[in-house]
Formats: structure tokens, C-alpha cells, sequence
């Protein structure tokens, strides 16, 4: 118990030479995932409608931006314990070195986050003006990323470019039937009912499944198994044991 004690409050004082990021939402330093705490990051395979009505990955563009962030930077992640939705990842405050602000509370006032349920108001105020400015998915139309995660695809449309005259148009574009997998995340993911018995939403289907070739229309795509975990997907009971996210 003490070791472990040590081993976070070492986490969350200590600068890290480098971070690796593994989505728009979630920085690993060393061995441990931290996902940004407060915000609501589009995943990889999210699209979003821009201003000329042309589909874009925002989900990509929300990894990217990041990427851009702590390129060069050493980073540091104040440990806030256990993320709930994944309890092997931790919830963090991630800041560069010399920034006060921290990733997730940039990421929103550049219009590619939001100010997570659970945060009550604390970045609603950099939520407003992203919007008002229309930065980032805030100059296009979106679905909030809790919504595309659960495939809800009646949620609300969120943007400067909702038109309530396209609306089937453009729930078809951001929930499309054949999404395109992103690149470098080949694990396909399906919402299934029998996944509620585990008490997930979906299952996950590896390269190395039975069943992978097989799922011709994946609702949802994945860059590893720990990441479609931490989206509510257990993997397919089909999978070879010995198979690691192929």
C-alpha cells in the first residue's frame, strides 16, 4: 500500500522527458495512462461536419492538436486516482512545463473538447467562447463525444453549420453505416445487447478473431484493446488467447 502511494505522488510531482499520446483525451508517461481530466475528447474514429459541409476526423485533428502541444515538452500529470469508466488508466491534470493551464482546459478553448458532465462549470466559460468563436468542431456541426461513444444518434447536434433542414443528412455523415477505419486502428467495434450481461455496451474484434472478417460494418473502430476497454467493449469470446491487439 505505501509503495503504491509513493509510486502516484512520484506520478504527479516528477516531469516526464516525454508523452506519448494515445488519443485526444488521454497522455501516457512511463507506464501509466492518464485521461485528461474535466473534458469530454472526441475519440479517434469520431467525424464532425466543418463549415463547407465536408466530413472531417475531429477525432484525429483532437490527437493531433495535442500531439502539437507537448511536442518538445516535458510534461507532468497530478494524479486524481482511478479513472471510474477504466480502472486501469488515472485521471489527470496534465500540464506542460511553464504552462499554468492545464491540456484539457486548452483542448476546450480550442473547440476540440468539452467541459465534461462531470466537471459541473468549471470550463464553461472556455467552452462558451470556443463556441462563440466557432473554433474548432464549434465552427461545424458535431454530437458531443459522450453521445458518439454510446451511439446515440439522435443526440443533439452541436455547431455554427446545424442546419435543422439537413438534419437526416447530416446524422448520416456523422454515424455513417461503413466508417472508414483511422489509421493504425484495425480493431473493430460493435454495439451488441448480449455485451450488458458483462456489463459493457459492445465487443471488440481483433485481426486475430474468428469473427473479424466477418464484421463487414463496424459501428465503432479501435487503436488498441486497452482503449475499446475503456469505451465499454469487451473483447470477442472468438479471439485466439494468445492474441494482443492485432
Amino acid at each position: 500500500m505505501v509503495v503504491a502511494l509513493l509510486s502516484i505522488v512520484a506520478a504527479s510531482q516528477g516531469w516526464a522527458a516525454a508523452g506519448t499520446v494515445r488519443s485526444g483525451g488521454a497522455i501516457q508517461l512511463g507506464s501509466v495512462t492518464y485521461r485528461l481530466d474535466g473534458v469530454d475528447v472526441p475519440p479517434i474514429d469520431q467525424l464532425c461536419i466543418n463549415e463547407h459541409a465536408d466530413v472531417w476526423t475531429c477525432g484525429i485533428e483532437a490527437r493531433d492538436q495535442l500531439a502539437k502541444m507537448i511536442a518538445g515538452k516535458q510534461v507532468r500529470c497530478d494524479d486524481l486516482g482511478a479513472d471510474p469508466a477504466y480502472r486501469k488508466r488515472r485521471i489527470g491534470v496534465c500540464r506542460v512545463e511553464g504552462e499554468t493551464t492545464s491540456l484539457g482546459q486548452l483542448l476546450i478553448g480550442m473547440g476540440f473538447a468539452l467541459n465534461a458532465v462531470t466537471s459541473a462549470a468549471r470550463f464553461k466559460t472556455d467552452e462558451a467562447r470556443a463556441r462563440e468563436a466557432r473554433q474548432g468542431m464549434w465552427k461545424g456541426c458535431f454530437v458531443a463525444p459522450r453521445e458518439f461513444r454510446i451511439g446515440r444518434t439522435d443526440g443533439v447536434l452541436l455547431g455554427a453549420a446545424c442546419s435543422p433542414e439537413r438534419d437526416r443528412e447530416i446524422r448520416k455523415a456523422l454515424f455513417p453505416e461503413h466508417a472508414a477505419m483511422p489509421p493504425g486502428c484495425n480493431i473493430k467495434g460493435k454495439y451488441a445487447v448480449r455485451a450488458r450481461v458483462t456489463g459493457n455496451r459492445g465487443i471488440y474484434h481483433l485481426q486475430a478473431c474468428r469473427s473479424y472478417p466477418g464484421l463487414t460494418e463496424p459501428d465503432r473502430w479501435f487503436c488498441s484493446e486497452e482503449d475499446a476497454q475503456a469505451d465499454g467493449f469487451r473483447r470477442a469470446y472468438n479471439c485466439r488467447a494468445n492474441s494482443k491487439g492485432k
